[in-house]
């Protein structure tokens, strides 16, 4: 049996894909989980040695369980790892002394260095950024009701890898604003699922809490202006997400009025 595969999640990463499977070529084994890309990810990644594995993206939490059963009955462990993230040596021998403790843990959560507009942003939330990705076959999976912002259910104990993962994040502005209204609808339509109307204090009081939030609680001043713009942009997303919960409940309100009964 393989002991570690290092799984990618993909669409339309062409140009990420190479430097990511090189940064990953100390696992036993390398998977790229493909969702239909129409560029050359499948390509480059087959040229790079990888298996490639096709399946339709329905959400995240799917795919990276659909991910897990595909390499479970040959790999021990499996390490994911985005597109736009890379693996440096000091993480790879730290992964390695990780799967070497074997059974002793169910998973692994890892530091996160996010660059985000070329710039290392330590404050405001985006470190150390755990993310549990190292994960023990068969004693891990993905809650299958947290469709975005995932989270993984272990059988077992987690163990923590403060080397960090590098994550190039958000090269511009407009992947930055197109990413967190994505978001902002989930989150909105979640919360319209639960039955929660906006009330007045969540346009005015929640953006300024969720400011205060990052910028002073999670130390976005450490990033100086760029910590200020990243915490005004997030309170700014916080406003957006009731913004669009409102709107689905004027929505819902006029269908209900002019439903005959």
């Amino acid at each position: 049996m393989t002991r570690l595969t290092a799984v990618i999640l993909t669409f339309n990463e062409e140009a990420n894909i190479a430097e990511c499977l090189a940064s990953v070529v100390f696992a036993d084994a390398r998977v790229v989980f493909d969702s239909g890309s129409t560029d050359r990810t499948a390509e480059i990644a087959r040229e790079a040695g990888a298996s490639v594995i096709q399946r339709p993206f329905d959400n995240y939490a799917n795919q990276r369980n659909a991910a897990l059963e595909s390499v479970a009955g040959s790999s021990a462990w499996v390490l994911f790892v985005d597109a736009d993230e890379r693996v440096t040596p000091a993480l790879a021998a730290a992964v390695r002394r990780a799967v070497n403790q074997g059974d002793a843990y169910a998973g692994w959560r890892i530091a996160r260095h996010n660059y985000i507009f070329g710039k290392l942003t330590l404050g405001a939330g985006w470190y150390p950024d755990y993310q549990t990705r190292l994960l023990r076959c068969g004693a891990a999976h993905y809650d299958p009701e947290r469709k975005v912002h995932e989270v993984v259910l272990l059988d077992g104990p987690l163990g923590t890898i403060d080397e960090p993962f590098v994550h190039i994040n958000y090269t511009r502005f407009d992947q930055f604003v197109a990413k967190q209204q994505r978001y902002t609808a989930y989150e909105a339509g979640i919360l319209y699922e639960q039955g929660v109307r906006p009330k007045l204090r969540n346009f005015i009081l929640q953006p300024l809490r969720h400011f205060r939030w990052r910028f002073i609680t999670l130390k976005g001043y450490r990033d100086g202006l760029h910590g200020l713009r990243l915490s005004a942009l997030m309170a700014w997303y916080e406003l957006r997400k009731y913004q669009l919960l409102a709107a689905l409940w004027r929505d819902h309100d006029r269908r209900s009025a002019s439903d005959p009964q």
